[in-house]
């Protein structure tokens, strides 16, 4: 298998966004990542977006629980769209993805967000067989719910992760579908927020989510798309604060 940095590399010149009439994402991102500090991470960088230009949004859940999210772009075409009504906050800024080898990349976010993460992936024998099921799964399954149901299921003991929701409904009410291509584990990560040490990547007591979407309880790397029903500010909630 390709290296996850070659991928990326191949996602960013040609981002091809999956079909149909949803609102559609394509391109990688980590899931989540828990710290022993009760803190979460989690990155999402779409270079195509069918609803506005391509942006990076870091999401991040402090130990009390409560989640922020900063984005590239406004949140009303940005992650907040989906998730805005379960968050303290959400802002707008600069987000830097460096890769530095194969296998390995950090983040920063300024403007106030004030986040330097380093991340190393690795590839596992059950990483390698999850892509290559995800990676055989045609576009029409993908689009059946019953199916994204089950695979959810399957995914997350295969990958020691605790609950993974692949469909459902996200907080601002939207129905969602996850479909994940390729994917690694997180092997090593640090963070440091103002400055501050988050810890060891660590398993939180009590997994945590935001509506349907499952955060794993082990730093997972996924390349793919993901798809949101149609956004309606007059049945769903406004994105943002």
């Amino acid at each position: 298998m390709q290296s996850p940095r070659t991928l990326v590399e191949s996602v960013e010149h040609n981002p091809a966004l999956p079909s149909g009439p949803e609102e559609r994402f394509a391109g990688y991102g980590v899931m989540g990542v828990p710290f022993s500090s009760g803190h979460i991470l989690a990155l999402r960088h779409f270079p195509a977006s069918s609803v506005g230009p391509g942006y990076n949004s870091v999401w991040i859940r402090d130990p009390a629980g409560v989640w922020t999210m900063h984005s590239t772009t406004a949140p009303g075409s940005s992650c907040p769209r989906y998730f805005g009504s379960a968050l303290g906050s959400a802002s707008t800024g600069g987000i830097s993805i460096l890769w530095q080898d194969d296998f390995s990349f950090s983040v920063e976010a300024g403007d106030g967000v004030d986040l330097s993460w380093d991340v190393t992936l690795a590839a596992t024998p059950v990483t390698r067989l999850m892509s290559a099921v995800a990676g055989s799964v045609p576009e029409r399954l993908w689009r059946n719910r019953t199916f994204l149901r089950a695979m959810g299921a399957v995914a997350g003991p295969v990958l020691g992760a605790g609950h993974i929701g692949l469909t459902g409904r996200v907080p601002n009410g939207q129905t969602f579908g996850a479909r994940p291509r390729r994917m690694w584990f997180v092997r090593k990560s640090t963070a440091h927020l103002h400055g501050h040490s988050l810890g060891q990547a660590s398993a939180l007591p009590v997994q945590d989510r935001l509506g349907d979407f499952w955060i794993p309880q082990r730093g997972i790397f996924m390349i793919g798309s993901s798809v949101f029903e149609p956004f309606d500010p007059a049945t769903h909630l406004a994105a943002g604060h």
